[in-house]
């Protein structure tokens, strides 16, 4: 028989050791199927998007009759909201229009935003038809701009967020995985030094990178692009520290067997790409089902995002913060418990 040409026989021994490496063959073909999934639920094509109505609680004119009647219109999803609540839904797109009843009826709404201009006309002619022709009930328009609902405003604090989580898991997993190539850490075992330590160490030695790291970015976005920090920044300064420990416990969690930098790779991104789609940090999370919110809300870059907005836009104090805290330690405590039992040397 005669031989193949090497260039055959090359080429067909790169495409089997393409198929050998588990992590390629899940990045290339499985990675862009989920991804699109993902993507396809925040952005489903619905037709015509729902147009996001918020109708205010009490004051003089009951609000029942003007919730019954935009209930009933398809492509109108509609929430009875309280003043804060109203200002806070606003500002973070999760209602389009504000809806306030009274002789007239006042819509308000940020005139920068799109979807609020054409949610104003949409549900004006739904009421203005409810109450028998065009133009029978007197509206008031009050064109409102809610502090920090620039998208720059909105998306800087997911960005910091972001940052921390990848430089928390990629420089702790490549540290330990690097070393395990190495035989570093065999040499390790001869010494009495406990595998405690040695996972704290990774985890303070983050936090000495993480003041330059949130400096830059703030140092930079605050003065050139005008982003509001209405709360405390030592309150800031706390989260900061707190979601670096969280990664880096997961960035630990990951790192605890992995044997090759490639094998390391594929599951760091396999950790961290559905937090990069899920968690609000380019987009609401809010634009996913319902029925997928609960687990979202327990992420961790979910918490650090809702949290760190909440101080820098909100001026929110540590109470408000709670669940989005507890999150962050539980997610801390649970993955470095569960690295340090994991861990190997070799």
């Amino acid at each position: 028989m005669r031989p193949r040409h090497p260039l055959i026989e090359l080429t067909l021994s790169r495409f089997k050791e393409f198929l050998r490496e588990p992590e390629a063959v899940f990045w290339v073909f499985a990675f862009p199927v989920l991804l699109a999934c993902a993507l396809g639920l925040a952005f489903r094509n619905q037709g015509a998007p729902d147009v996001l109505v918020g109708v205010l609680r009490g004051g003089a004119v009951p609000h029942a009759a003007i919730v019954s009647t935009l209930e009933h219109v398809k492509g109108v999803r509609v929430r009875v909201v309280d003043r804060g609540e109203a200002d806070v839904a606003l500002r973070n797109g999760a209602i389009h229009l504000l809806v306030v009843p009274g002789v007239p009826v006042t819509y308000e709404l940020d005139p920068s935003r799109p979807e609020s201009r054409v949610s104003r006309f949409v549900v004006d002619d739904v009421l203005q038809g409810a109450a028998g022709r065009r133009a029978a009930v007197p509206v008031a328009d009050r064109l409102v701009t809610v502090p920090g609902s620039r998208y720059i405003d909105w998306v800087v604090p997911g960005l910091l967020g972001m940052n921390i989580m990848g430089t928390g898991m990629w420089s702790v997993a490549f540290s330990v995985v690097n070393s395990r190539v190495r035989k570093l850490l065999k040499r390790l075992i001869a010494t009495p030094m406990r595998r405690r330590d040695y996972l704290l160490s990774h985890m303070a030695s983050r936090l000495i990178f993480l003041v330059l790291e949130v400096g830059l970015l703030l140092g930079f976005a605050v003065p050139v692009f005008g982003i509001p920090v209405n709360g405390s920044w030592l309150l800031l300064g706390a989260l900061c520290v707190l979601g670096a420990l969280a990664f880096s416990g997961l960035g630990l969690l990951v790192a605890s067997r992995a044997q090759t930098v490639e094998g390391v790779s594929g599951l760091m991104n396999l950790v961290m790409v559905p937090m990069w789609v899920f968690s609000g940090v380019f987009f609401a999370s809010e634009n996913f089902p319902e029925a997928m919110q609960p687990f979202i809300s327990l992420l961790p870059l979910t918490a650090l995002n809702q949290a760190l907005r909440g101080v820098m836009i909100d001026g929110s104090g540590l109470p408000t913060l709670t669940p989005q805290v507890t999150i962050l330690v539980g997610w801390t405590l649970v993955s470095f418990t569960a690295a340090l039992r994991l861990f190997r040397w070799r």
